[in-house]
């Protein structure tokens, strides 16, 4: 899931948002009520999207959490952590084929309703699994349900969506077939590209999204008003088979990009949770104990184009990556206990020994030194490969940009690459700051040198970070291929012995990052945040989703 602001949906047009924008209050809903327990957060700006299956961000995946729900949902464990438990679904069955194939026989809950009073029904599910998997709905999280029999062939156009190994057999009874026993599927029940969507509301407008009256949704919150660039309006989901237990009224998502004046919403009172503040700030917070500091799985990194005339050279993507002083950044830049990454996959996803042993990143060991006492000799390195390359000192090498989005921490981190590149290589890097929804386009069609990127776990196995660089996948923003990458992950995925999917995917981690060096990571997040002390009853996940529909406020 990516870790960045988000923008809406391309469908609805700049000219209707500006308008909408022009008349709509920043910080306050009209329609919202003074009355009873009204949440106020800011986690990041307009959403790219708010269709459970489009949705690539983590902003837009926390929204969808609270409006929809899944087979599987997340709840809070009594001490403010998230597990799974059952959510649409009441129980499943789960049995072993004599080829090795699966058959998940899932039962939905009596009695579950849409928002707008019809009955969800197993249906809803068959038809938005496979519209997930259809390729003409463009989903760049197609890929998250491969293991359902018949991915494959619908997802290269040889086979109709409707030959998907999922089948409502009544309204209240689905039968999901996998070609192997994936043991990460149930967290995939809970992934909100999985969300059931009503069909007749899809289809019957291309902007469903857009206005509650089509946003029809089956979580414990529904949409009551969407003001584009100023606030998104939640309120409690009558027809929720726990509506008795929600916690807020309503849960308005001020809509900011601007740290400064998050912060300000936030001291001000207008705000009860944030996650951004401006980087000069984040020591003092630390230090007053108003910052919170949460685990998180993921990695912030440098993203190489791989088909740019200049970074298709493995060994120049080398070399860039070789100088960066990781140290530095987490150390006097970022400053909320980052740690400086030494591969790709973050720390605290399972090896074969799952939560027993040791880590994926344990395991699989350093790609590069980040000791402090090594930074020197990893420039010497790099300065000595461009050399090699015909470029010593960095002569003749070619001015390069660098893409990033608007923020005031990427903007640092920018900056401070952009000097490590110059000072220890000789090269010169402009950088190119855009807004979030023409720099997401871009990142995404290729239109890049050097992006800053970032990744957070979606499950915790290590495929969520790697299959995602197979050829052609939809979150490939480096443009990569390589078949014997590609050739590793189809072999992880072929087999449901963990100590041989782990042999795969560490091999593959050694091609992307030993070998082709695609990626720079920089360091491992931490998710810093800011809570309303009279606030309780939030709940937490590392994969990055906050849970807010069963707070109180003393």
């Amino acid at each position: 899931m990516r870790k960045a602001k988000t923008i809406m949906s391309l469908a609805l047009s700049a000219a209707m948002v500006t308008s909408m924008a022009a008349t709509a209050p920043v910080m306050a809903a009209e329609s919202e009520s003074t009355d009873g327990f009204n949440l106020n957060l800011c986690i990041a700006s307009e959403p790219q999207s708010i269709d459970p299956a489009l949705n690539t961000a983590m902003d837009g995946s926390i929204m969808c959490h609270h409006m929809f729900e899944g087979l599987i949902k997340w709840a809070d464990d009594g001490e403010g952590n998230a597990v799974t438990v059952p959510g649409q679904a009441e129980s499943w069955d789960k049995e072993t084929n004599d080829d090795g194939t699966v058959t998940y026989t899932v039962h939905l809950r009596d009695g579950i309703k849409w928002s707008d009073g019809q009955a969800v029904t197993a249906g809803d599910f068959e038809y938005s699994w496979k519209r997930l998997a259809n390729p003409e709905t463009a989903a760049d999280y197609c890929y998250m349900i491969d293991m359902v029999k018949g991915y494959a062939e619908v997802a290269d156009g040889s086979a109709d969506p409707d030959t998907l190994g999922i089948k409502a057999t009544d309204d209240t009874t689905l039968q999901i077939d996998l070609t192997y026993d994936c043991p990460y599927f149930e967290e995939i029940m809970a992934f909100p590209a999985t969300f059931p969507v009503r069909k007749d509301m899809v289809e019957g407008s291309e902007n469903w999204t857009f206005d509650p009256a089509t946003y029809i949704s089956n979580g414990p919150y529904k949409m009551k008003e969407w003001s584009h660039n100023s606030y998104i309006l939640m309120e409690k989901n009558e027809n929720y088979y726990d509506y008795e237990n929600l916690g807020p009224d309503t849960i308005k998502f001020a809509l900011l990009d601007d740290n400064n004046a998050i912060l300000k919403g936030y001291n001000n009172g207008e705000l009860d949770f944030i996650e951004n503040l401006p980087v000069d700030e984040v020591a003092t917070y630390l230090a007053s104990g108003e910052l919170n500091i949460a685990d998180y799985i993921g990695t912030y990194y440098v993203c190489f184009n791989t088909e740019d005339e200049v970074f298709s050279d493995p060994a120049i993507r080398k070399a860039f990556s070789l100088v960066i002083d990781r140290n530095y950044i987490v150390d006097n830049v970022t400053q909320s206990g980052e740690v400086p990454a030494t591969g790709y996959v973050p720390s605290g996803i399972y090896d074969a020994d799952g939560a027993s042993g040791d880590d994926f990143r344990t395991v699989g060991g350093e790609y590069y030194s980040v000791s402090e006492d090594d930074y020197e000799k990893n420039c010497e390195e790099a300065r000595q490969i461009l050399a090699d390359a015909g470029y010593p000192d960095g002569k003749g090498f070619p001015t390069v940009e660098y893409l990033y989005n608007t923020d005031d921490k990427h903007k640092k981190i920018a900056e401070a690459l952009q000097n490590m590149w110059q000072k220890e290589l000789g090269v010169t890097v402009n950088l190119d700051n855009q807004d979030w929804n023409v720099f997401l386009q871009n990142r995404k069609n290729g239109d890049f040198q050097i992006a800053r990127n970032g990744w957070i776990g979606d499950y915790n196995d290590p495929c969520t970070f790697l299959d995602m660089w197979y050829t052609g996948g939809g979150n490939n923003d480096a443009q990569y291929s390589n078949p014997d990458y590609d050739a590793q992950i189809d072999a992880a995925k072929d087999t449901s012995d963990q100590t041989e999917r782990m042999k795969a995917f560490h091999a593959a981690e050694d091609i992307l990052i030993g070998e082709d060096n695609v990626l720079a990571p920089l360091y491992f997040y931490t998710q810093p945040y800011m809570l309303k002390e009279n606030i309780k009853g939030m709940y937490y996940t590392p994969l990055g989703y906050f849970f807010f529909a069963y707070a109180t406020q003393e």
